[in-house]
């Protein structure tokens, strides 16, 4: 009896432990399993909440950033103008569509929307907080010095001008002149004035500059605007045989 009691309580015992090693097991399994799945789950819900802000974050260009890159434009084009000066100078063949569609976009997209932002958003807030006046005032001049320069440049960007040398050297000196002023201007503003716009309007006029100079880019020039007159500078380039960025790297 007692032979058949200490296996009876073996047995139990025994099934006891292996009930409770079974509910461990499967506590632990389940626990695993859940341990995998509540961090996924967390970690789509995060990715998903995210992702928004992410993109938001990418499309959002402060007025500063917008106006720099737009003088990238400005300065593809002066390359463009450059390449035209050193064709007339070396007597070689030069199309005059190059200079005509790269006066067009220094017309359109830097001089009646570019420097009408500075001019009508920029340039009265330093004036009225008492900044910068002195360069401001250069700057205003400068942007009609350079829109009679744009005038010149496109009455002359003909195959006529192009094969008379008097109009071909005025054409030259035009383009010469433009390059001249504007790689100065555009450096004095991208180091001194659009720096300092944030000294002299609040954090909500400085995000509401933004807004305005999208909603006058889409006005304009429709979605993508910027994205447009890139295209259109590269395929000036590309006719010139200039697009290519390596060969500008000395040997």
């Amino acid at each position: 009896m007692a032979s058949h009691a200490h296996t009876c309580d073996t047995y139990g015992n025994n099934q006891l432990t292996d009930g409770r090693l079974s509910r461990r097991r499967w506590l632990a399994r389940t626990s695993v399993a859940w341990a995998g799945l509540v961090p996924m789950g967390m970690l789509m819900s995060q990715r998903k909440t995210s992702e928004p802000k992410e993109k938001e974050e990418e499309e959002d260009v402060a007025p500063p950033e917008d106006l720099m890159r737009e003088h990238g434009v400005l300065k593809r084009v002066m390359l463009i103008y450059e390449e035209a000066i050193r064709r007339i100078d070396a007597k070689q063949s030069l199309s005059p569509e190059p200079v005509k569609n790269g006066a067009q976009i220094i017309r359109s997209f830097i001089e009646e929307y570019h420097e009408k932002l500075e001019e009508d958003y920029l340039f009265p807030r330093f004036d009225k907080a008492g900044r910068l006046t002195d360069l401001t005032s250069v700057l205003r001049a400068q942007h009609m010095a350079g829109r009679r320069l744009t005038d010149q440049i496109t009455q002359l960007a003909t195959a006529a001008s192009l094969k008379d040398p008097q109009s071909a050297s005025r054409l030259r000196e035009a383009m010469r002149q433009f390059i001249r002023m504007y790689s100065p201007h555009e450096a004095r503003e991208d180091t001194v004035l659009f720096p300092a716009l944030r000294m002299v309007v609040s954090k909500h006029e400085f995000d509401a500059l933004g807004e305005d100079f999208e909603k006058k880019e889409h006005q304009l020039f429709g979605e993508e605007g910027f994205e447009k007159m890139v295209d259109r500078v590269a395929s000036i380039e590309k006719s010139l045989d200039i697009y290519d960025l390596a060969q500008f790297t000395p040997k």
